[in-house]
């Protein structure tokens, strides 16, 4: 083997490498989001040895667990040695607007690293890997692994509900007279825009099992006395007449003959002056990095889904009957993508 020339720059190399170890990074942040670090961190700046017991570590590996994240500006070590949080550590709070404690652990979980262990796979075949892996779909097997269902939905939650404030500011909810938020969960996005828009009613429709723990989030807000909740799954009729259907982080987990199941159910309920919001990544045509991107490899590999790019949105709903008319970005990585019946 030839050895590199002496005058090379070797940066690129080196850049590389440091993406090449972003692995031990990834788990080095879901140690100290297990752990609760960012939390311990909350009142002010403590030594690692003082962190270390609050947390039940070792002193001297939470101290150099600290030092590696310090380097990326996750956590600070001030010149008196005590680590302190910084507006990136401050999101590894348990209790943060915008915290990302659940996805951090979840990115940890040695199941998931298993999973990804086996991308080449589907990147050779162009087919999810996980029934493959496991013998079952993916949502079978979470079923049957409560402790990483439990821990998959947090994570994803925590990155979903990021979404939620930037959502609600760009975008003129009170336009609607009855919103129906599909396959929407808790009903937390929903609560977020009767909040804001106080003459809507809303609808929040999903399984039974998945809206039990609706009504105490919709009492929070102020709004249960304008919410119906229905119960249905992903591809049964919806209700109907409603002039605003959102799906939010839904048809990106399907593909596209499931997706035009979903949005003819849609068409065939919306009222004729009716928007369907779809809140998803929209995957730009350049090499811009996008977590979109990330997220699509978890879909191909997970499920055999995608994220899709706007010109393959249009695709999509004019095949369901529906009309691409815009897509309103957010300061999050979401846009929120416009469609009439057509």
């Amino acid at each position: 083997m030839s050895a590199l020339p002496v005058d090379r720059d070797q940066s690129a190399a080196y850049e590389l490498l440091d993406l090449i170890q972003g692995s031990v990074v990834t788990q080095a942040l879901s140690v100290a989001a297990k752990l609760g670090i960012a939390d311990v961190l909350g009142d002010g700046p403590l030594p690692a040895d003082e962190i270390a017991k609050r947390v039940d570590a070792d002193p001297e590996a939470t101290y150099r667990l600290l030092r590696t994240l310090s380097g990326y500006s996750v956590f600070r070590l001030q010149s008196d040695g005590r680590f302190a949080l910084t507006p990136m550590a401050d999101s590894l709070r348990d209790n943060a607007p915008d915290s990302m404690r659940g996805i951090a652990m979840l990115m940890g979980h040695p199941l998931l690293w298993e999973e990804f262990g086996h991308l080449i796979s589907t990147v050779r075949t162009g087919e999810a890997n996980m029934p493959k892996l496991r013998g079952m779909g993916a949502y079978e097997f979470l079923m049957s692994n409560p402790e990483y269902m439990a821990e998959f939905f947090q994570g994803m939650g925590s990155m979903s509900a990021s979404e939620t404030d930037p959502v609600l500011a760009a975008y003129d909810f009170s336009q609607f007279r009855t919103v129906v938020d599909v396959v929407g969960g808790r009903g937390a996005l929903l609560a977020g825009i009767l909040a804001r828009a106080t003459s809507t009613h809303g609808v929040l429709y999903d399984s039974e099992a998945a809206t039990a723990a609706a009504p105490p989030v919709l009492e929070a807000a102020g709004v249960a006395n304008r919410v119906t909740i229905e119960h249905g799954g992903h591809f049964d009729k919806l209700p109907a007449g409603a002039d605003c259907y959102v799906l939010k982080h839904v048809l990106h987990d399907f593909p596209e003959e499931a997706c035009l199941g979903l949005l003819s159910n849609v068409r065939d309920a919306i009222a004729s002056d009716g928007k369907l919001l779809v809140i998803e990544y929209v995957i730009e045509e350049n090499n811009q990095r996008h977590i979109g991107n990330i997220i699509d490899l978890w879909l191909m590999l997970l499920l055999g889904a995608k994220e899709r790019t706007l010109p393959q949105y249009a695709e999509l709903f004019a095949k369901a009957g529906l009309q691409l008319v815009r897509a309103v970005p957010t300061t999050s990585p979401v846009s929120i993508i416009e469609a009439i019946p057509a």
